[in-house]
């Protein structure tokens, strides 16, 4: 189990709005992948960060997570946007997908895949391998696959965690993922309001950051992965 895995589940709402303060990805996802009219699972979809801007131009959505007090709140989002929207909510585990072969036109993933993949359980590699697995199983021809994961809170360039650069050569190296970074900082109105949104997730260290900075903009860097199939 995750560590952040009772965060998920306690403290879902903080996360949400937390996460919140991070900039609109539609711009990033849309440019890789064209998505109006395709079928998109959104794996790990969490509170919504990419369901939410996907949701009104998709054919249909998926949205899977291990965590259902995350889904409550994407599902309660969903239901307030307008528009005729296809989509429904899975609890499911990213090695054993509830979903046919050659189902899907897109998968996004933002920020879930690393807590199967990082280096310091054994199993890293299998589980990395058992999703990319399921993900081409049910992905169709010419479909697309795009990653998003951390590379460093606090910090204004590239820092990603030690045990997850495995993880991140391996999409590179072993499965073909082209890659490229970008600024998702969070935007919050004061250096108080900045510690108040993070210190429950990121802890002490981050504070003592955000207060030798001064920040009320707190830095993150975001590395997307990406696969046309």
């Amino acid at each position: 189990m995750s560590t952040q895995d009772p965060i998920y589940t306690n403290h879902s709402n903080m996360y949400d709005a937390m996460v919140s303060r991070q900039p609109d990805l539609y711009d990033i996802i849309n440019t890789i992948r064209v998505f109006k009219n395709l079928d998109v699972l959104d794996l790990g979809a969490g509170a919504g960060r990419l369901s939410t801007v996907i949701a009104s131009e998709a054919k249909s959505l998926i949205c899977t997570d291990i965590s259902r007090p995350m889904l409550d709140i994407l599902e309660s989002k969903l239901q307030g946007m307008n528009g005729p929207l296809n989509w429904k909510t899975v609890v499911s585990d990213h090695r054993q997908l509830p979903l046919p072969d050659q189902s899907i036109d897109l998968v996004v993933s933002g920020w879930c895949i690393c807590y199967l993949a990082d280096a310091s359980d054994h199993r890293w590699e299998q589980n990395l391998e058992q999703i990319m697995a399921e993900l081409q199983r049910v992905l169709r021809p010419n479909g697309t696959i795009i990653i998003f994961e951390t590379m460093g809170t606090g910090y204004e360039t590239p820092h990603p965690p030690g045990f997850l650069q495995p993880y991140y050569a391996l999409l590179q190296d072993k499965y073909g993922f082209d890659h490229q970074w970008i600024r998702t900082d969070y935007d919050f109105g004061s250096i108080e309001e900045a510690i108040h949104h993070t210190e429950f997730f990121f802890g002490p260290e981050l504070v003592d950051r955000i207060l030798q900075n001064q920040w009320a903009s707190v830095p993150e860097c975001a590395g997307i992965w990406w696969k046309h199939f």
